[in-house]
């Protein structure tokens, strides 16, 4: 059977052109070149990407956080990078990955060009999961498992989230995985508690297409963010205790299970950030597997 939109198909956005000039542009200079190129290039080519997501979003839904809020998807890089240099500090204590070419930079000039290249973190995994969204397969999706939103699973999430941070910071080479899910763990009980969106409100409905979308959306990044990165000089490589085979691109296969309680920490850090930057409306800027208004 066909697929089922809340409409036509629209035409393709001016933005979504721009945002594939850039990613063919980027991908050409940053795989052709040789030298220092990725500090100038990711950027953009992860601008392009983010452009060219929205524009499939519009192009299917009819309208895209870019169409709904210019304002709001301009803040995703503002929050985006702040939200990566947390794992970047835990980083230094599990010592996961490693930049090949950092030592090129100045302190201030890796602090910097880092940053920028952080930005476009969440731009592109929450416009990917809202595209992943768009499908039938997912919008049709009702129902599993309800969860039982109560204060003594909340204080437990609270409670092993603290427990699995600390563990890995004192034992990082046994539990490194674990910077994955504390996070999440930890920010989302807060969130309920302030009243942001969280997750969780959706599953007490037995709702899991948001989790579904944000995982699959985060994956598909994964596979580009490794793909792109193989070729890049900068790059990053890794460095992982157990686990370490079957790789594809620089990522051992394993690895690839990371990017899907990473997107969910990815929303609670939104979600927290945002709820504090705009506390009286609490206004639901993301739309990532909701039914079409």
């Amino acid at each position: 059977m066909p697929e089922t939109y809340a409409g036509p198909l629209k035409r393709w956005p001016v933005h979504g052109w721009l945002g594939l000039a850039l990613v063919a542009l980027f991908w050409a200079l940053n795989w052709s070149l040789s030298g220092l190129r990725t500090h100038w290039g990711f950027f953009p080519l992860w601008l392009g990407y983010s452009l060219a997501v929205d524009a499939l979003v519009y192009r299917r839904k009819g309208h895209s956080l870019l169409t709904r809020n210019p304002a709001a998807f301009a803040t995703l890089f503002l929050i985006s990078a702040p939200a990566w240099w947390l794992f970047e500090a835990i980083n230094l204590r599990t010592r996961n990955w490693f930049y090949i070419g950092e030592e090129a930079f100045t302190t201030l000039e890796y602090a910097v060009l880092s940053t920028v290249c952080f930005s476009t973190v969440m731009p592109a995994v929450f416009g990917t999961a809202e595209l992943m969204g768009s499908f039938g397969w997912l919008r049709r999706v009702r129902s599993g498992p309800a969860v039982s939103t109560t204060p003594a699973l909340l204080r437990g999430m609270f409670a092993a989230g603290c427990a699995m941070l600390l563990c890995l910071l004192l034992w990082p080479g046994l539990f490194f995985p674990l910077v994955w899910t504390s996070v999440y763990c930890i920010l989302e009980p807060i969130n309920v508690r302030l009243g942001n969106p969280s997750l969780i409100q959706k599953l007490t409905r037995g709702d899991w297409r948001q989790v579904i979308a944000l995982g699959a959306g985060c994956l598909v990044c994964g596979l580009f963010w490794e793909m792109w990165n193989y070729y890049s000089y900068p790059k990053w490589v890794y460095r992982i205790p157990y686990g370490d085979r079957l790789h594809l691109f620089e990522m051992p296969l394993l690895g690839y299970l990371g990017y899907l309680p990473f997107s969910l920490e990815l929303f609670a850090l939104h979600s927290l950030i945002t709820g504090v930057l705009q506390p009286q409306g609490k206004r639901r800027l993301l739309r990532l597997a909701e039914e079409e208004p």
